[in-house]
């Protein structure tokens, strides 16, 4: 008999299970598979969903990391020369949340927020608008406006890092587990660290291995595999509790720095299984249950506000450029 579910994700964030190759990062599905090895846990032949190990707790103090980015305006440069660059003025934030999970309490440690002008413009300036300075950076190349946006990650990934280091710093015994909001990337060297990817967007695992990881129960994973494309990674499947019972519902990937041995990413997998579910949203309060973490989401509710009002950015702009013509 046919089964149909409604995915609890609300679909105008896209699909929660994509399978393309868009997104996550540059392989393609076909070339995540064949640089994906399955042996690593137990061999490809024997995988099945795993339980949390008896007796595992979550520790006592969990970090969660994400920045948010939007795009103020977009601009245009002209050169003495005649030659013109396209720009883009943008606002981002990142910020920490510190969950006590002995005592129950969560507060924000850390939160940063900046303004950038990003052109390829070579007579370029920092540039004020009103009461906010929108601080160059210069881009490589020809500087087409559709990779604008892109040049904004960069120094939202190292105000995630630096943020990261100084909650920890200042509020960890040694003992914590850092979870970043999407694929690690070039914050692999973090300890003690994970990142979380809400949206399956890659085929990492044969088709032969899928079964596995629909079939999960709340709070199970897959084998730990190893991912060999540019970033590389160990990673797992995870299924958070709350899911709608669609096959892919409620699945999130895992991963953490190859820079590990397998045993210790091992024991990561372990621990976020005992983690990551205390923390699933749910449906009748986020569209984007129950992937979209309770802390991540109040994070990125704070920060979002904290970029500002648009409409008075943009109009501080609009009259900022004017005085430059």
């Amino acid at each position: 008999m046919t089964r149909m579910f409604v995915d609890a994700w609300d679909p105008s964030y896209g699909a929660s299970f994509e399978g393309g190759d868009a997104g996550e990062g540059p392989a393609s599905p076909s070339t995540a598979q064949t640089d994906t090895n399955t042996d690593v846990e137990v061999p490809a032949a024997q995988w099945a969903p795993i339980d949390v190990p008896a007796g595992l707790r979550a520790p006592d103090v969990v970090f969660l990391v994400d920045g948010v980015r939007r795009n103020d305006a977009g601009l245009w440069t002209a050169e003495e020369d005649g030659q013109s660059y396209a720009g883009l003025a943008a606002s981002y934030a990142a910020g920490v949340v510190r969950c006590d999970l002995r005592n129950g309490v969560a507060e924000l440690v850390g939160a940063r927020i900046a303004r950038g002008l990003f052109t390829a413009s070579p007579s370029a300036a920092d540039l004020q608008a009103g009461s906010v300075r929108y601080e160059v950076h210069r881009v490589s190349g020809t500087g087409e406006a559709s990779k604008l946006p892109a040049a904004v990650q960069p120094p939202l990934t190292a105000f995630e890092i630096e943020i990261s280091g100084d909650a920890r710093a200042h509020g960890s015994d040694g003992a914590d587990l850092l979870v970043v909001d999407g694929p690690l990337r070039n914050r692999r060297q973090l300890p003690r660290t994970i990142g979380y990817v809400k949206t399956q967007q890659k085929q990492y695992l044969p088709a032969s291995l899928t079964p596995v990881v629909t079939s999960l129960r709340p709070g199970q994973r897959t084998p730990v595999f190893h991912i060999g494309t540019t970033w590389g990674s160990w990673s797992w499947y995870l299924r958070l509790p709350g899911a709608s019972g669609a096959p892919w519902s409620g699945i999130v990937r895992v991963e953490c720095s190859p820079d590990l041995t397998p045993e210790q990413a091992i024991e990561l997998a372990g621990l976020s299984g005992a983690t990551l579910p205390r923390f699933a949203s749910s449906a009748y309060k986020d569209p984007r249950a129950p992937q979209n973490l309770v802390p991540i989401a109040g994070l990125e509710r704070r920060l979002r506000g904290l970029l500002g009002d648009a409409r008075v950015l943009h109009r501080a702009l609009t009259l900022a450029t004017a005085r430059l013509r």
